[in-house]
């Protein structure tokens, strides 16, 4: 009979990963979240605007110099548009390990923003939200208003970068990133709002949409770098 093996795992050996009950329990708690605002909209006579989103509306509306709009608008353009989907590649390429991988982490994370713009695309549709009153934007806006496509689309941008940064950036560098990342995503939701072309309840909506989506696509897929070479150990602290 042969002895047991009490070597452990091999080192470099691949690993099977599982979703987190925490990631799950994120989605669920985001999803929720998200369902309620949504049900809270559609219940009002109209789809009005509800009492949060009157008193910050008016307040953006009374705070607008020349230059703050110029500069809002200049933050709320890389919301939109190519740079997005430049910034979700990049991500993608950062992640992976070797060249197959950073192409297959690459396309993944385009894949990912896709498909997270598409369902938001079904919902807004589903929803058709009117936006504020045209003669109070300070910007062009095309569509319906929930939940804000600029702050979906600029969160799951930011969720792709810190999951990039998480798997392949040293501790310090690491948190810079997440820290620039978020406060990027959070300035362009606070733009649509002080911008005059969201309620700010349409920028929440975005946020908990981009925060469910993110965190079930993280417990189904697990999120972990792509073509990671064979025996390389992980980025050191």
């Amino acid at each position: 009979m042969s002895a047991p093996d009490t070597a452990g795992p091999v080192r470099g050996a691949r690993r099977t990963h599982r979703p987190l009950p925490g990631r799950l329990w994120v989605a669920a708690v985001c999803a929720a979240l998200f369902a309620a605002l949504v049900i809270t909209v559609l219940a009002a006579n109209g789809k009005r605007p509800l009492p949060g989103d009157r008193a910050l509306h008016a307040w953006a509306l009374a705070h607008r110099p020349d230059a703050v709009v110029a500069a809002a608008r200049m933050l709320t353009d890389s919301g939109t548009g190519v740079w997005p989907y430049l910034l979700a590649a990049l991500a993608g390429i950062l992640a992976g390990r070797c060249p197959r991988g950073r192409a297959a982490s690459a396309v993944a994370a385009l894949a990912i923003l896709l498909l997270g713009q598409g369902l938001r695309q079904a919902l807004m549709l589903a929803m058709a939200r009117p936006r504020p009153p045209h003669a109070d934007w300070a910007t062009h806006a095309s569509g319906f208003s929930m939940p804000s496509g600029h702050s979906t689309t600029s969160a799951l941008v930011a969720g792709l970068v810190c999951w990039a940064a998480a798997h392949g950036a040293r501790r310090m560098l690491r948190w810079c990133v997440w820290g620039l990342a978020l406060l990027w995503a959070a300035g362009i939701g606070l733009t649509r709002i002080y911008l005059g072309v969201h309620w700010p309840s349409d920028v929440i909506a975005g946020w908990l949409l981009a925060a469910a989506y993110l965190a079930a696509t993280a417990a189904v897929t697990g999120w972990v770098p792509v073509g990671r070479q064979r025996g390389a150990p992980p980025a050191a602290d």
